[in-house]
């Protein structure tokens, strides 16, 4: 789906798949007034605004989609919160003094920085010495009920392909640690259900998230959809991470 100004006024249905997500991090993150804390890949900043509430501390907002920024500016303004920067740029080129940042968070970011070491290597840069870098992230596996059915009618390679760009807790307590963390992970999962296939693949964030990436590896998905449907209603497993960095 294209990415229009039209989705950044859409786009607070995320919540639906980034909140438990994002729960991982608020259950973990420090809390302390007075701090600052960085949220880099904000989008419309469902997780920027919570903790501008909750901590009652400086929040930097990055990301580099300006509409959504629009947005979360928007939220900022109706809220009233005085202590809180939006910032659109690239989370591989940070704005800010070395050893600046007390908190860096990132909810469901990393699997979609085009270069995630630059990225974890600035957050270090920006965090001072015993800063907490928190990240989440859904895992290789997720929605493994629906990539079951869809590998029986896809060229396994390209499945295969697609699916190696997501994140697996070894590889991700590998970057953190060339990046200079001292890191621990915290794993659980989730469900999506839905009524059977038709409603998975009309579902909206559905469409604008994951539909694109399956057309890639099916031309049709007609068959894959006939096929949950023949099976009623579908559960999804969705496996999830939260990874506390410490900065050395």
């Amino acid at each position: 789906m294209e990415i229009t100004r039209e989705v950044a006024d859409q786009y607070d249905e995320l919540p639906l798949w980034s909140a438990p997500f994002g729960q991982l991090i608020l259950d973990r993150v420090p809390l302390r007034r007075g701090q600052t804390i960085l949220d880099i890949g904000a989008g419309t900043g469902f997780l920027t605004v919570e903790l501008a509430q909750r901590s009652a501390a400086r929040v930097i907002a990055v990301d580099p989609w300006a509409d959504a920024m629009d947005v979360l500016r928007r939220k900022v303004e109706y809220l009233g919160l005085e202590d809180v920067e939006l910032v659109v740029s690239d989370a591989a080129s940070l704005d800010l003094p070395d050893e600046s940042v007390d908190v860096v968070v990132s909810n469901l970011g990393i699997n979609n920085f085009a270069n995630a070491s630059v990225v974890l290597t600035e957050c270090h840069r920006v965090l001072r010495p015993g800063g907490h870098l928190l990240i989440s992230t859904n895992l290789v596996g997720h929605m493994q009920e629906f990539y079951d059915v869809l590998r029986e009618h896809v060229d396994q390679q390209a499945l295969d392909e697609h699916l190696a760009h997501r994140a697996t807790i070894d590889g991700t307590l590998e970057l953190l640690t060339a990046a200079g963390f001292e890191a621990t992970v915290d794993h659980t999962a989730f469900t999506w259900r839905f009524a059977d296939g038709t409603a998975l693949l009309n579902h909206y964030f559905i469409r604008l998230g994951f539909l694109d990436g399956w057309l890639e590896v099916a031309d049709d998905l007609t068959a894959v959809e006939q096929e949950l449907n023949r099976r009623g209603e579908l559960t999804l497993t969705i496996p999830a991470a939260c990874f506390d960095a410490i900065r050395r």
